[in-house]
């Protein structure tokens, strides 16, 4: 079983920055790829960002590359999301997940509760 927190959500200006964390427990974070993915009101959860447990190797949504940056510190069993330039549209909960690296939500077998990220213009 793995747990996942997620923090470092809040209120930024549109060009400003915020860094999400993910801290596991359980497994050992090395174990799973690890993913970001976003909701906004009355939309359906996006993918966001994700690293491949194995190579490390990263893949973004078109809408967030060149801005975010996905990392993990396995030795935190931490997951992190630094972002950038933010715009009023990157408002949404983001959420860490855990399991097989995918595009789709369902790749993932954990989840965690969510971190609401507001952008204001």
């Amino acid at each position: 079983q793995v747990q996942l927190v997620e923090s470092g959500g809040g209120l930024a200006q549109a060009g400003g920055s915020l860094r999400l964390s993910c801290a596991t427990s359980g497994r050992t974070l090395s174990s799973y790829s690890m993913g970001w993915f976003r909701q906004a009101p009355g939309k359906v959860r996006e993918f966001v960002a994700a690293i491949r447990y194995t190579s490390g190797s990263t893949y973004y949504a078109d809408s967030v590359k060149g801005r975010f940056t996905i990392s993990r510190d396995n030795a935190k069993n931490t997951v992190y999301l630094q972002m950038n330039s933010l715009k009023p549209e990157d408002t949404a909960v983001y959420y860490c997940a855990a399991g097989s690296l995918s595009y789709s939500t369902s790749g993932y077998d954990y989840w965690g509760q969510g971190t609401q990220v507001t952008v204001a213009s």
